[in-house]
């Protein structure tokens, strides 16, 4: 077993183990989301925040630069002492005993997360040797000149063994950088958790609650070395309030009974054959009516306009959907613009039926997805398995970090 030794001792991926490295930058994640203050961290996006926190902390892999390698030499004094082969007319002396030499440097640039030369991977043997400064590995043979040797294989040999060393070291830190997005989602959601209970402690007490003055009310993002920075997503630092939320399983019943409804009008085609939007639009309330208690309603006023359909619990909107006939990639863009303009702050879930009359499916499925995945307020896709549906997280107009689901749900309406 090879023991680790100090970064003095001229070895390389032998002073700590990798899997220490790895866990210091887990600590360093786990402290920067506790140390982010409360309402500051309530306010932004989870998602957002659990993105930034990953590519943070990801650890740049290494490469080898073996293509740019260069080499050097120089006249120097090379001590003979304790060479077993070499024959001394004298008594072997006690001390370095110099004569000319010469000295070859080989310097093989690098790029990566330069500690990790340093970090020992799970897999490993003899270390090889090396200096790195800066951004290079240096590597050093001396020879008098009274006996020169070919270095060429040695040279070979020994930077195959660094090669060798930075493949297992990458695939590692490969490995765990795909780690920390699922990471950083654990650590964000428990600390909300603790937040959201300790606030709930707090408020049940009926005493007022003191405002802190040494509260921080912005955060400041520290460099990070060797790449460009990430930037923490922004958000307020206003009180944060909990909002009751229309579960999902809610959310998929009420686009699942929408897509039943779609099913009904393809199999009696004569019935809905010359409906308009409005029209269809009746259809699907009545539908959404009878499983959510009459609380569906259509053309109601909310916010920016009149919304298609909207779905009221306990006072507070949960759904809105727009209805539309597919008219185009333009018009499209313009539904979903029109659907950022009734969206109140509340609003999380929301849905857009289009309607596919006298065009192909296809065509209006491919449209969808163009325009959807370029608008300028589109945070991600989300996957969702359906034949003529997708689902994308798009942000509020006026606020980042507030996001929305949109569903979008294409129907052939028959002509």
């Amino acid at each position: 077993m090879y023991k680790l030794v100090g970064k003095e001792a001229g070895y390389l991926f032998a002073s700590h183990e990798l899997r220490e490295f790895f866990g210091a930058k887990l600590s360093q994640m786990h402290a920067e989301i506790d140390s982010l203050e409360a309402n500051r961290f309530l306010n932004t996006s989870p998602t957002d925040l659990a993105e930034y926190l990953a590519r943070k902390y990801a650890v740049e892999p290494l490469t080898l630069l073996r293509d740019q390698w260069s080499a050097d030499q120089q006249e120097v004094g090379v001590d003979v002492s304790r060479d077993p082969n070499r024959f001394f007319s004298f008594e072997r002396p006690q001390g370095p005993y110099y004569i000319p030499g010469q000295r070859i440097e080989v310097t093989v640039p690098f790029g990566g997360e330069r500690e990790l030369l340093f970090c020992r991977p799970s897999v490993f043997s003899m270390p090889p040797r090396g200096q790195v400064e800066g951004d290079v590995i240096k590597l050093v043979w001396e020879m008098p000149n009274d006996s020169p040797r070919d270095l060429r294989p040695e040279i070979d040999r020994v930077v195959g063994e660094i090669q060798q060393y930075v493949d297992r070291v990458s695939a590692e830190v490969v490995s765990f950088s795909g780690t920390l997005f699922g990471e950083a989602t654990r650590l964000i959601d428990a600390r909300r958790r603790r937040i959201l209970e300790n606030q709930g402690r707090l408020a049940t007490l009926g005493i007022p609650i003191r405002e802190r003055a040494d509260a921080p009310k912005t955060y400041a993002v520290p460099s990070v070395r060797r790449k460009a920075p990430p930037t923490i997503p922004p958000a307020t630092s206003t009180p944060f309030e909990p909002e009751p939320a229309w579960a999902m399983e809610h959310y998929e019943h009420a686009l699942q009974a929408m897509q039943n409804m779609a099913v009904m009008m393809e199999r009696t085609p004569s019935a809905y054959a010359k409906m308009e939007e409005e029209h269809l639009r009746d259809q699907f309330l009545v539908v959404l009516n009878a499983y959510f208690e009459g609380n569906a309603t259509g053309e109601t006023f909310n916010r920016g306009g009149k919304t298609d359909i909207l779905l009221r619990e306990k006072g507070r909107n949960v759904f809105i959907a727009e209805c539309k006939f597919w008219r185009g990639p333009k018009a499209f863009g313009e539904a979903i613009d029109q659907l950022l303009g009734y969206a109140a702050w509340r609003d999380t879930k929301t849905a857009i039926l289009v309607f596919a009359r006298d065009v192909a499916m296809s065509t209006v499925v491919a449209g969808v997805k163009a325009v959807a995945e370029a608008h300028p307020n589109l945070k991600r896709s989300v996957p969702w398995s359906h034949e003529s549906g997708f689902r994308y997280v798009l942000h509020h107009r006026d606020d980042k970090n507030r996001e929305f689901i949109l569903t979008v749900l294409v129907f052939h309406v028959p002509a």
